[in-house]
């Protein structure tokens, strides 16, 4: 994740990435004909006193961690993703966030914007609140909150019309029976709905100013796309309060298999896929699925703790790493795979499983 979008899905704080008692963390790759390289410092250490605490080169050259956007796609399936159906709605705008940012070249920027301005006007209302500001001073950041949250929300949707008919198909090849009595969608939910003929911008800006004197009372801002959900429905009905578990796996698996074929419809590419420790929270038919899907591409990687969860017949075809706590193992796992050959065109389909210590 962090040579694909420079940052962990685990974590925020990039320090916790480097290992306990070492002052940087590095990691390289190769995709096609780009090399990957990014450095991890540690604050206060002496390498931290000679530049910034992340560094990262394509080619040599230092590059800002937007521009590793589509550099290498990836498509990441993790264990707290299981929660993306009823869990936090942080969860599932992180997802559709992705997903925009790696079909339209636009969004990461609008978003980036969209950030940067709502962080400004909530300084600003807290301000108002104590009455050492003036809402005058608000419209400085309101242009940039409203253009911004105005195209974000316009991707975003753009974005769930063309997920729309993989996840159906990826639901009717997981669960034909279920799909055959009702469609399963994804619906956005936004606290700005706009009216007939309205766009996503002018809706948040009307809303805006209907807002005015609750977000200066509350000292926050209460509308925009930060605050938009995602519902996932099985015809008209929300899955969040009605669904098994098994039902909501076989929703969170389809829309990782819809993503991964709308990624790769853009180019013919696929995306590298990276399991993180999923298989044990899925029953045997929804691991073969997914096996099915693993075994057609050019190279993915599967992480876990126990090679027991693993489908047998995915473990034929896999190459596997093991990966120990001690600082000082050698081998294999101490080096890494190389993202480079297996995703090259013409190679053959290759795994990488990689066990951890547990």
């Amino acid at each position: 994740m962090l040579l694909a979008w420079g940052h962990s899905h685990r974590t925020a704080t990039d320090v916790e990435l480097i290992r306990w008692g070492a002052d940087v963390a590095r990691i390289e790759g190769v995709v096609g004909s780009d090399e990957l390289d990014l450095t991890l410092v540690r604050p206060g250490s002496a390498q931290a006193s000679t530049g910034s605490r992340k560094r990262i080169r394509v080619n040599g050259v230092p590059r800002r961690a937007t521009s590793l956007v589509g550099t290498l796609r990836v498509v990441m399936f993790a264990p707290e993703e299981m929660l993306l159906v009823a869990g936090s709605p942080s969860l599932r705008r992180a997802a559709l966030d992705r997903i925009a940012t790696g079909r339209f070249p636009a969004y990461g920027s609008a978003l980036a914007t969209y950030t940067r301005a709502l962080q400004q006007r909530n300084g600003l209302l807290r301000a108002i609140r104590e009455e050492t500001a003036d809402r005058s001073q608000l419209r400085y950041w309101d242009k940039p909150f409203l253009d911004a949250g105005g195209e974000v929300v316009d991707l975003r949707l753009r974005v769930l019309e063309d997920l729309a008919s993989p996840f159906a198909a990826a639901h009717a090849e997981i669960a034909p029976d279920e799909a055959a009595r009702a469609r399963l969608g994804i619906r956005y939910e936004t606290n700005a709905p706009a009216r007939a003929g309205e766009s996503p911008r002018g809706a948040l800006e009307r809303r805006l100013a209907e807002t005015a004197d609750k977000e200066a009372w509350n000292g926050t801002t209460v509308i925009g796309p930060h605050r938009d959900d995602l519902v996932f429905v099985l015809g008209d009905r929300d899955l969040a309060g009605f669904a098994s578990r098994g039902q909501q796996r076989t929703a969170i698996l389809a829309f990782k298999l819809a993503e991964l074929d709308l990624l790769t419809a853009q180019d013919g590419r696929p995306p590298l896929l990276l399991l993180d420790d999923v298989f044990s929270e899925l029953d045997p038919e929804r691991r073969a699925h997914l096996v099915r899907r693993i075994a057609a591409l050019p190279q993915a990687f599967v992480t876990t703790t126990t090679l027991d969860d693993l489908d047998a017949g995915l473990l034929e075809i896999a190459d596997t790493w093991r990966v120990d706590a001690n600082p000082g193992a050698t081998g294999p796992a101490a080096t890494g795979a190389s993202l480079a050959g297996p995703s090259r065109a013409g190679a053959a389909p290759r795994t990488e499983v990689v066990v951890e210590a547990p």
